[in-house]
């Protein structure tokens, strides 16, 4: 695209919003079209999605000037932002994990941008083993993950730069804390995992043609670098010959076996096993297809113990000989339950974890699937951890819900006790908040689960801002957790409320697959009867309702203010996959598609996306609620385009005063390894949009 066509400094639309006049930049439109099932469908800002462009930098820029120029004169800004760092600057530590000789965990004094990685000897003495602050000046790059050989004298570990899924894997000598000066770059979505001291596993996709921030990856493969070795000779293990989206391997504790996990989509996997002990052994097939979730959890000699939802909707655990792996020999360990099971290992137990409507419950059992008790937890919330290594005579677990602060705890699973090793200290009253659990019925009839959480004197007139968060999408779970940005919301008089919503894995593999596909739309209508039911119930109004959601959840938020403009006062959409018809032609969208479908797939499907994607449902002489889109310049998950596209459709098309703005961070990803700094100042700007467009100050 040429330079011409876009002229930043024209004013396209003059609006005002609290005596605010906001003056968006012009975003010319292209001719381009695409032709689907002899459809034609315009995508007049197509030329958005080149990220290397000097049209879509100079776009960036006068967008981010117009946004900030907007939020710079909410007067109660500074405030937020203060009371925010001042919750936020507390020391939070993680649960302690064993090395070697050493003892490790991560801390952060409050504000530092990323936590440090410490160690400790026997004799207690405690040092920095990794500070990612020294990583980058401004503090976005940061450590993924760690992984230390079997006997801790090695270590490889990873760093994401500006936010981007793409790492770079560092080996160094763990006693001496001395790099080897061997780098392997271009490692994407993917751990490493050691055999013995000589090398290890990881994965990624070769480098794509075009943009690497955009462009379609979809052939993962799994290698193996041998240390001292050029990176050009590492020996690819799986994926050359059978092409697939996500591969993933790992040695097992015993180092008996490499498991390698293949899938072409966020849900179903094959699974594969290869003996390491015999250096000739083939790599054998567990799980031939892509029609279930599994994973070796743990093993014992010969004996596999695995996660699965092969004929349990909710998952069970199965054990089966590695001599003969596959599915019809696996035998029921611990069988599959009405709540959804998710299992962690440690000191030689097996810990299931359930969900009783997004709620926690814990039981232990031993390796005959035995039940050895029901862990006590210290309330109703979410409990997570219960990992470790076979020999540990400690485990460690945390605990949280949205108006108590994660808290570690350890754990002797050979009494059952548990007792407390690390209560954070946060500027935070619990006992003046309230958090509860109601359902309500969506449009079809089905109840859902939401937790609403606010203050105890709060009144219920009707007039309180509201935060609905939600996501409904790809398996996952929204359960009880504390949120420092949340609380700053609360003590300001806010309501935050989160709905369970299908699509998402609250009640297993069927309630994921009611919100899939054709039966997308779901997801939209959980969503659209948890705001009416807030409403009905007095908790807020139409005036005083906000709804956020990030990724998967900006779809969600994109697609609902479309659909019912009228029912929120500001939409909050976060690197949001907002181009339906698209969203699979870049990096690895295409993985998306047991959640999403494409809009190659068939005539009836293409229809069925266009009919809800948010950038091709913005219609004209329509009043939508204030929005702010916000992105990042370096997500390369769900790529800024999206959000691009849709904030000048929306800008073009918007009727009457409510603003429309994107806020698009630089050096930022899709929101991991993000510094504290960026997202103080990212929440800081949600609230303040937020109660400055329901006309509404903060109580602080």
């Amino acid at each position: 695209m040429k330079k011409s066509i876009l002229t930043i400094l024209t004013v396209a639309t003059s609006l005002s919003m609290n005596a605010q006049k906001i003056h968006y930049p012009t975003t010319q439109k292209g001719n381009t079209t695409d032709t689907y099932f002899g459809t034609n469908v315009p995508d007049p800002y197509r030329w958005l999605e080149d990220d290397r462009s000097a049209e879509t930098a100079a776009w960036v820029k006068a967008e981010n000037e117009v946004t900030f120029n907007y939020l710079d004169q909410i007067p109660f800004r500074e405030s937020i932002k203060k009371r925010m760092e001042q919750l936020w600057n507390y020391e939070r530590v993680s649960a302690p994990f064993k090395e070697g000789d050493y003892t490790y965990y991560y801390k952060n004094d409050g504000l530092q941008n990323q936590s440090v990685l410490y160690r400790k000897d026997k004799n207690g003495k405690e040092e920095i083993f990794l500070d990612p602050n020294t990583f980058s000046k401004d503090g976005t790059t940061s450590l993924g993950g760690v992984s230390f050989t079997k006997d801790g004298s090695l270590v490889a570990y990873s760093i994401s730069e500006g936010g981007s899924d793409w790492r770079k894997v560092f080996i160094m000598d763990a006693k001496t804390k001395k790099l080897t000066g061997e780098v392997i770059v271009d490692v994407k979505f993917s751990g490493t995992s050691w055999l013995g001291n000589d090398g290890f596993y990881y994965s990624s996709y070769d480098k794509p043609e075009g943009s690497e921030l955009s462009a379609k990856t979809d052939q993962h493969k799994l290698y193996y670098h041998k240390l001292g070795t050029p990176q050009a000779q590492d020996k690819v293990i799986f994926g050359t010959e059978q092409k697939r989206r996500y591969v993933g391997g790992y040695v097992t504790e015993d180092q008996k076996y490499l498991v390698i996990s293949a899938a072409n989509s966020t849900s179903g996997n094959e699974l594969y096993l290869k003996d390491l002990s015999n250096a000739n052994s083939k790599i054998i097939t567990v799980v031939d297809n892509f029609d279930s979730d599994n994973g070796i959890i743990d093993t014992d000699g010969s004996t596999l113990f695995i996660s699965t939802n092969y004929n349990a909707p909710n998952k069970r655990i199965v054990t089966v000989d590695a001599k003969a792996p596959q599915q019809q020999n696996w035998k029921d360990l611990i069988a599959e339950t009405k709540n959804v099971l998710s299992a962690s290992t440690g000191s030689g137990y097996i810990f299931a974890e359930y969900m009783q409507d997004a709620i926690s419950v814990v039981k232990q059992y031993d390796r005959k699937g035995k039940l050895v008790r029901e862990v006590t937890l210290p309330g109703i919330g979410s409990a997570g951890g219960f990992g470790g290594k076979k020999d540990a005579d400690v485990l460690y677990y945390s605990f949280t819900n949205y108006i108590s602060p994660g808290t570690i705890y350890s754990y002797n699973p050979e009494t059952g006790k548990s007792e407390l090793y690390r209560k954070p200290k946060v500027d935070f009253d619990t006992d003046n908040y309230i958090s509860k659990q109601v359902f309500y019925t969506s449009k079809d009839g089905t109840k859902i689960p939401m937790i609403i959480t606010h203050r105890k004197d709060l009144e219920l007139n009707g007039k309180n801002p509201t935060m609905l968060y939600g996501y409904g999408g790809f398996n996952i779970s929204l359960t009880p957790a504390f949120s420092i940005a949340n609380a700053v919301w609360m003590e300001n008089g806010g309501i935050y409320a989160v709905p369970n919503l299908r699509g998402g894995g609250e009640y297993g593999k069927k309630w994921h697959d009611a919100g899939t596909k054709l039966q997308k739309q779901n997801v939209f209508d959980d969503f659209i009867a948890a705001a009416e039911y807030l409403i009905d119930n007095n908790y807020t109004s139409s005036d005083y309702l906000a709804i956020r959601g990030g990724s998967n959840g900006g779809l969600l938020v994109g697609a609902t203010m479309t659909q019912r403009p009228d029912l929120m006062k500001v939409a909050l959409p976060a690197v949001g996959v907002l181009d339906m018809l698209r969203y699979h032609t870049f990096t690895a969208g295409a993985g998306w598609a047991y959640d999403y479908g494409t809009a190659e797939d068939d005539a009836a499907m293409f229809e069925y996306l266009k009919g809800y994607s948010p950038v091709h449902n913005v219609k004209k002489g329509v009043q939508y609620p204030a929005t702010l889109i916000t992105t990042g310049d370096h997500d390369d998950r769900v790529v800024p385009a999206h959000s691009f596209k849709f904030a000048a459709t929306l800008q073009e098309y918007q009727t009457g005063d409510n603003p429309v703005l994107i806020r698009i961070g630089v050096n930022a990803g899709h929101g991991a390894g993000k510094s504290v700094a960026q997202t103080i100042e990212e929440y800081c700007d949600i609230q303040a949009f937020t109660f400055y467009n329901m006309g509404v100050t903060p109580r602080r």
